[in-house]
């Protein structure tokens, strides 16, 4: 099950899976060394996108939408290691975006993966980068 929530509607268990799984794909899984908890979950525009296993509730996948102003911004893109390969970013991302209608939605892709943000209509939007010497490719997905 796919659901989106501020930071005051998760649940405290669901939070704390929330923050585990990002820990162990961005920090543990990739070797980043980098503040996490950055402020941003905590403002009122940021929703929270939690994919839940239908068997237990636990929590299987996550990003977030941040308010950028002008524009959304989707970020912290995350599953477990263990449901890889079967489709369900894609149910994340297709969510999210039907959160993000009324402007130009952005990321940072890894720059590997650019290629599947592209079959969901983002385009590059700027030159490659290194984040914690990892190539990533900044996107855009234009809604006006």
């Amino acid at each position: 099950m796919i659901s989106d929530h501020s930071l005051a509607e998760l649940a405290p268990e669901t939070a704390y899976a929330v923050w585990r799984l990002r820990q162990q794909v961005f920090v543990l899984e990739q070797a980043c060394l980098y503040p996490d908890l950055d402020g941003r979950d905590v403002e009122p525009g940021t929703r929270h996108v939690v994919l839940t296993s239908d068997d237990d509730g636990g929590v299987l996948g996550y990003l977030r939408v941040l308010d950028d102003g002008d524009v959304w911004r989707i970020g912290r893109v995350a599953l477990d290691p263990a449901v890889r390969g079967r489709g369900l970013a894609d149910g994340l991302m297709q969510h999210a975006l039907t959160l993000t209608t009324d402007r130009d939605v952005v990321l940072d892709a890894q720059t590997p993966l650019a290629g599947w943000y592209a079959s969901l209509g983002f385009v590059q939007d700027g030159e490659e980068f290194l984040e914690d010497d990892i190539p990533h490719t900044p996107m855009r997905l234009r809604r006006r």
